[in-house]
């Protein structure tokens, strides 16, 4: 899943980023809402991680215009979740920031492993999932251990591979692009170019395949990847 941190401390966006990429996360950051408003025009997040006090364009005007469906990449399946991040504690500020179009809202300081946990079940709503595992056929994944298993045999997937398969899993049973993989698993560093997906990928389909067990990750020709829900 790829996430957006807009925050003007850099200090404080390059800790948050480097925390969740940690946790698997492709993460982007932008300092102040004019340059959020550009990557979103052009990236599909899945998450954007919102200050409200940010120089030029505030937080809650951003999300207004994400609302609005006016502010999302063209290739944007859905428009990402928004968790603002703020240190206006003040009950109407919650409320602005939630009517503004926030899907949660959380107040500075924060521990980061709540905002960890409040980011998975974010994401976890796109997905249409209700809890911290998700499952797939005999694949069974812990977004929030970072954990996978198939058929009960631990995968020990690296931090990329167990991104790659958390995405499958929650998009089973339809071929995904190249390109969807490279903007919701890599962050804006990836050569467009390079075999690094293809290679992830690989790597993914020897550990599924263990032991003999059957492919649960094909290739479609011309469209993509699919993780069969039934392999």
């Amino acid at each position: 899943m790829r996430i957006l941190v807009v925050e003007d401390e850099s200090d404080l966006a390059e800790g948050i980023a480097d925390g969740l990429r940690g946790d698997g996360y492709a993460v982007d950051i932008a300092l102040d809402g004019a340059t959020a408003l550009d990557r979103l025009a052009h990236t599909p997040y899945d998450l954007v991680c919102l200050d409200v006090l940010l120089p030029d364009v505030r937080g809650d005007e951003v999300c207004r215009r994400l609302t609005a469906g006016g502010a999302t990449a063209p290739s944007a399946r859905v428009a990402p979740r928004v968790l603002m991040l703020t240190a206006l504690d003040a009950v109407g500020s919650r409320i602005h920031g939630l009517d503004s179009g926030a899907d949660d809202y959380l107040v500075k300081p924060f521990d980061f492993d709540e905002l960890a946990a409040r980011i998975r079940a974010l994401l976890r709503r796109d997905g249409g999932r209700s809890g911290a595992v998700l499952s797939c056929g005999d694949l069974v994944l812990d977004t929030a251990g970072g954990e996978a298993w198939r058929d009960g045999r631990p995968l020990g997937l690296s931090r990329k591979e167990f991104a790659l398969l958390r995405y499958f899993m929650t998009h089973p049973d339809r071929a995904i692009p190249a390109e969807e993989l490279i903007d919701h698993v890599w962050d804006a560093h990836l050569d467009p170019f390079s075999q690094i997906v293809k290679v992830a990928v690989l790597g993914l389909r020897r550990k599924l395949a263990a032991d003999g067990a059957p492919q649960p990750l094909v290739t479609v020709r011309g469209l993509g990847y699919l993780l069969r829900s039934t392999p």
